[in-house]
């Protein structure tokens, strides 16, 4: 396959990024049926960071870092460049020389299936890193791959002007042709949230509002008093 650089691609509008940025993770991934979750194995290197923007996508040979310069170049404000290797790529990929370049260009974080080096530096800096690995194994810059192909990232196939979406709880990709009915849902799903809240607030409780009681009497499981009915009925 040819190797190649694409300079342009479309991007979500910045209204529609706004509306996804009042929601997180864990609500878009349900909303879109338990699809488009990141491997978990990608964590963050700080907490308290919520991103969600177009994603520029690299692929890179494991152990060279050379796209990743050249994905600097085409990177916009606002983007979230996610990186991937051919191959188990563990070495420090990224470090603070490059993220000092990516917040140069407003880039708004890194989402590397891989590994970086230089953590205490990046944390100062405050640039939100969501990756598989710390170390400090450098790499070469000798090898050409891709930017802006089709990139698989912790397992799930992100394509470049995806939305991304990262907090603590993981990473989650929203598809283009699915932008506008996964943010209705999420709204929904939102709402219904806080229909629950309320119902709590009012002193109900779970099993009731969810209807759970059938569930747990055709799991069989019964209800006792006292331990001494439990001992009586065999059950400890």
């Amino acid at each position: 396959m040819q190797k190649y650089v694409l300079r342009n691609f479309e991007r979500p509008s910045q209204q529609l990024l706004s509306e996804y940025g009042k929601l997180d993770v864990s609500t878009v991934y349900e909303a879109q049926g338990k699809q488009g979750l990141v491997n978990p194995n990608i964590k963050p290197i700080q907490s308290n960071k919520m991103i969600v923007g177009p994603a520029v996508t690299v692929i890179c040979p494991a152990g060279d870092n050379l796209m990743i310069h050249a994905a600097i170049e085409v990177c916009q404000p606002g983007d979230i460049l996610v990186i991937t290797t051919e191959g188990n790529g563990i070495a420090g990929m990224i470090g603070e020389l490059i993220v000092t370049a990516l917040m140069k260009k407003g880039v708004q974080g890194v989402i590397m299936d891989g590994g970086i080096r230089d953590v205490r530096q990046i944390r100062e800096l405050g640039f939100p890193v969501w990756t598989k690995e710390v170390l400090s194994q450098g790499t070469n810059k000798i090898k050409g791959g891709w930017v802006n192909a089709p990139a698989v990232c912790g397992g799930a196939i992100i394509t470049a002007g995806d939305i991304v979406m990262a907090d603590d709880d993981g990473i989650v990709v929203v598809k283009k042709e699915d932008f506008e009915k996964t943010l209705q849902l999420s709204n929904a799903r939102l709402q219904k949230e806080s229909d629950t809240i309320a119902k709590i607030e009012s002193g109900q409780i779970s099993l009731d509002f969810y209807n759970l009681r059938s569930v747990l009497e055709a799991e069989g499981v019964v209800y006792y008093e006292t331990e001494a009915e439990v001992q009586q009925n065999g059950k400890a």
